[in-house]
């Protein structure tokens, strides 16, 4: 996997999965909502988002087990770092995404997210040296935030949620920050130990903050386990390999994938939601998101 993913082919295809998997969060959290019966209870959001990331991380623990010959431990050097990383990119994130997607559209929660890769682009301009934010970066991120904006102020100013569309964004910036921390925890430890810890940690906080509210899952089927497991999944597949990315490349290059989570969130959420998304704003808003993020990584003579 190493080897693949030092090619420049490799990296596309890791970071085009990678997104892909993330944009089938989208319809598959708010499936998981209708198949436990989950409706307006926080408690009940985290509880179940809890459950997901524990279960993530399991799987890349053990999963790391047979390819490292050894059971990835937490040591001085590394486990407060991850601490820190599960706190921020596991727990902190998910409080607000989960809230924030159950209070907005899964259309809309995928392209609001998109914001993810101007605020990488904005902290990468003043945490890395070489990579700063030129003219054409900075016309990029203007276009990219327009095609948000598009989204969140179609109805009105009014029509902004801030525990729905805010929420999101502020998923979005704990994102960013989880994984610069992660590139830098990476240096130090393998991907498949920051990921497994930071997943399973941070759902281990989500749980106990649902149980604290009297969160459980009204109802339990099969299908309902079914797509639990399938979140796990895409979870620990995706940070798995998002990790290993950022020790190859820059921040602000691997983001141009980014743009593959709102099309393919909204799409998936058109097919398995009903949603509708022939309104010309939805394809203004994904034109303009996906240009911006083309400007703002082309090479520019």
């Amino acid at each position: 996997m190493k080897g693949f993913l030092d090619k420049k082919y490799g990296i596309v295809i890791t970071a085009i999965i990678c997104n892909l998997l993330w944009g089938s969060a989208y319809p598959g959290i708010k499936i998981g909502y209708e198949l436990f019966n989950i409706t307006d209870s926080t408690a009940e959001k985290l509880f179940f988002a809890g459950l997901r990331f524990m279960i993530a991380g399991i799987m890349v623990l053990a999963v790391s087990i047979p390819i490292k010959k050894s059971v990835p431990k937490l040591t001085k050097n590394n486990a407060k770092e991850i601490v820190v990383i599960a706190l921020v990119y596991t727990a902190m994130q998910y409080v607000f995404f989960y809230i924030g997607l159950s209070n907005t559209s899964g259309s809309n929660g995928s392209i609001v997210n998109s914001s993810t890769t101007f605020i990488a682009l904005i902290a990468a301009h003043f945490i890395y040296k070489n990579e700063k934010i030129t003219p054409a970066k900075g016309i990029g991120a203007v276009i990219g935030f327009a095609g948000v904006l598009v989204i969140l102020l179609s109805d009105g100013v009014s029509g902004f949620s801030l525990t729905g569309d805010g929420f999101i964004l502020i998923a979005a910036a704990c994102f960013v920050a989880g994984s610069m921390l992660s590139k830098r925890a990476a240096a130090k430890s393998d991907s498949m130990t920051v990921t497994g810890y930071n997943l399973l940690i941070g759902g281990v906080v989500l749980t106990l903050a649902g149980v604290a509210g009297n969160g459980v899952l009204k109802t339990v089927n099969i299908n309902g386990i079914l797509i639990l497991l399938y979140l796990a999944f895409l979870s620990a597949a995706a940070f798995t390999l998002w990790t290993m990315l950022l020790e190859r490349t820059k921040v602000s290059t691997i983001s141009v994938f980014n743009f593959i989570i709102p099309v393919s969130g909204t799409i998936l959420s058109a097919i398995f939601m009903k949603e509708n998304i022939a309104d010309i704003r939805y394809l203004f808003s994904l034109i303009l998101v996906c240009a911006g993020i083309v400007i703002v990584n082309k090479e520019w003579k």
